[in-house]
């Protein structure tokens, strides 16, 4: 997928509950329509964080494997306030 991302972060170091708290910190400082990359391990991160994501009401645009074992990239479009 091709979208114009304005914020990375990489999250593959992390644990959770961390992997959100990071997610959720750069989420919250961005502006409606905007989109975020952001890189996470197979694995609990995966199952949670893009479930979580979407609960805040933000677009999960893609999921796709990098191409190293394990590592994913998401892509996700900052929703408008409520």
């Amino acid at each position: 997928m091709t979208e114009q991302v304005d914020q990375r972060l990489d999250i593959t170091a992390l644990l959770c509950p961390m992997t959100f708290v990071r997610t959720r910190l750069l989420l919250d400082r961005m502006k409606p329509g905007e989109v975020a990359e952001i890189i996470l391990r197979d694995g609990e991160p995966l199952e949670n964080v893009p479930e979580a994501v979407r609960n805040l009401g933000h677009t999960v645009l893609d999921i796709e494997a990098t191409g190293k074992a394990g590592i994913f990239r998401m892509l996700v479009r900052i929703a408008a306030p409520i």
